[in-house]
């Protein structure tokens, strides 16, 4: 267990405690122990309830003193249950106030935690206050990985001063699957970005030919790609975040920030917005695009093909998770050989097809309206690292089966020839092999993402996914009826039945 040296930060005022709150609240973990130490008024109290406060998102966030119920629970982002021991009358108590059950759930504040330190946990972080001058001094020490995650959130706040927001608040906007966080900043007078936190990804297991899967599925590890691809699709007139400050060797960048408003309405796909959604692919694939782009540093970024090995370690999702996810077994090898002979047929028809960006997840999650700008500048789109060169039709797909979100049949036709509309009024176009192209990338992508999401269940314990699963497989069953997918279709009906 690795022990945090201590660090020392003066807080000359509230404003600058309130910030050490935000710093802290930034990398809060269910399971989390906080000591928060100090005598009488040294502001062991102001600097619980400004944390809290940034958790729940809300500078008027109610926040009460524990003094006299020695425990006060929220039910914010995180949920937290702030002690004050003062009043305990022995460490017996501890079971009954309920402190093992609230580390279980949540994160716990600890005031005056000398009351019970055998009862603490050895890795928790510890906060000394004391006064200094006029304000305050802090004194963090700890234990577990607080000292890997204290180092990154000042380093961001390092990051923030030099970047132009010095002073910025920080709230928690949105994870992802991946590594990735992301934080909305603001400074005093109104500025505001979003904080890109993506340190680069070491390498994981090798799965194939001595390639991890990232290698093979091309997927970025560090901020270089979409740095690039966010710099190039801007240049190509598209509405995508302008960088605003980048450390890329530390995986920090702050983005221009593009608000909330997305494609859905009411939860489910708006015909005019998912409408210039497609407008954008259309112009977008109608130009060829450059292969290699140029990033701030002077260096460049080589787009990568979307290739034989990209398609088949996406697709060997499949009978990898889902098959057991679906069945309780293991594919035979008999279908397992089958499956790739399928998919190599398949990918060698959609390698011949028309090429351009392919930004892979451009769906709902990753779109925003942006009705203050004119013409295909209203979407913004804001997931495009994994960006590689490979079918056109791919990222049609992707919109149009969105795997979060039911895109009902009439209206993915409807969309569907609204593309092939506009392609063709923008040149020569092959409807034909688009219709194909499109049938195979939805297959592929949601072959992976059957896989894909079964393994967030079952190996990273987020079975929230499996939610999705009956959409995702109505998109499949739905691609599965173009004549190029034959082969697949009677793969799945003898090996792995789509029916509930």
């Amino acid at each position: 267990m690795s022990t945090l040296e201590p660090i020392r930060v003066e807080l000359p005022d509230e404003a600058a405690t309130l910030r050490l709150a935000e710093d802290v609240a930034a990398k809060l973990a269910i399971g989390d122990v906080i000591a928060l130490r100090g005598d009488l008024g040294a502001g062991k109290t102001s600097f619980a309830r400004a944390l809290i406060r940034a958790v729940a998102a809300d500078a008027a966030y109610e926040v009460p003193s524990p003094t006299f119920t020695i425990v006060q629970t929220y039910d914010t982002r995180v949920p937290i249950a702030h002690f004050d021991l003062y009043r305990l009358g022995s460490i017996d108590e501890m079971q009954e106030i309920g402190f093992d059950e609230a580390v279980s759930e949540g994160v716990v504040l600890v005031e005056w935690p000398e009351r019970a330190e055998e009862s603490l946990p050895a890795n928790r972080l510890e906060i000394a206050l004391d006064m200094h001058g006029t304000g305050r001094m802090a004194t963090l020490s700890g234990g577990g990985d607080w000292p890997q995650r204290l180092e990154r959130t000042l380093a961001i706040r390092a990051f923030l001063d030099q970047g132009g927001f010095a002073e910025a608040s920080r709230r928690h906007l949105q994870g992802d699957a991946s590594t990735r966080a992301y934080e909305r900043v603001e400074t005093p007078e109104g500025k505001r970005a979003v904080l890109m936190d993506a340190p680069e990804r070491p390498p994981g297991p090798i799965v194939r030919d001595g390639r991890t899967y990232d290698d093979l599925a091309h997927r970025a590890t560090t901020v270089r790609p979409f740095v690039a691809m966010s710099d190039g699709l801007r240049a190509a007139g598209f509405s995508a975040p302008a960088i605003l400050a980048a450390d890329m060797p530390a995986g920090l960048l702050l983005v221009e920030d593009l608000g909330n408003e997305g494609v859905l309405v009411d939860g489910a796909p708006d015909a005019e917005r998912y409408g210039v959604a497609v407008d954008v692919l259309a112009a977008l694939h109608a130009t060829p695009r450059p292969v290699e782009l140029p990033l701030p540093d002077g260096t460049r970024h080589i787009v990568p093909p979307f290739d034989a090995d990209a398609l088949t370690i996406e697709v060997d999702l499949l009978p990898r998770w889902f098959a057991r996810h679906a069945t309780g077994a293991s594919l035979s090898d008999e279908a397992e050989a089958d499956f790739v002979a399928v998919w190599r047929d398949l990918f060698a028809r959609i390698d011949a097809t028309e090429k351009s960006w392919l930004l892979r997840d451009f769906h709902s999650p990753n779109l925003l309206w942006l009705p203050e700008r004119e013409g295909l500048r209203r979407i913004g789109i804001l997931d495009h690292q994994d960006a590689m060169i490979g079918a056109s039709a791919y990222d049609v797909a992707s919109l149009l089966q969105d795997v979060r979100i039911s895109v009902e049949p009439a209206l993915e036709i409807a969309l569907a020839d609204r593309y092939v509309a506009a392609r063709k009024a923008l040149g020569a176009f092959d409807e034909a092999a688009f219709r194909e192209a499109y049938a195979i990338s939805g297959a592929q992508r949601a072959t992976k993402v059957l896989g894909g999401f079964a393994r967030l269940a079952a190996a990273a314990g987020k079975p929230q996914y499996l939610r999705h699963i009956p959409r995702v497989r109505g998109y499949l069953k739905r691609c599965l009826r173009h004549p190029v997918l034959s082969g697949l279709a009677l793969w799945y009906e003898r090996y792995l039945p789509l029916d509930d």
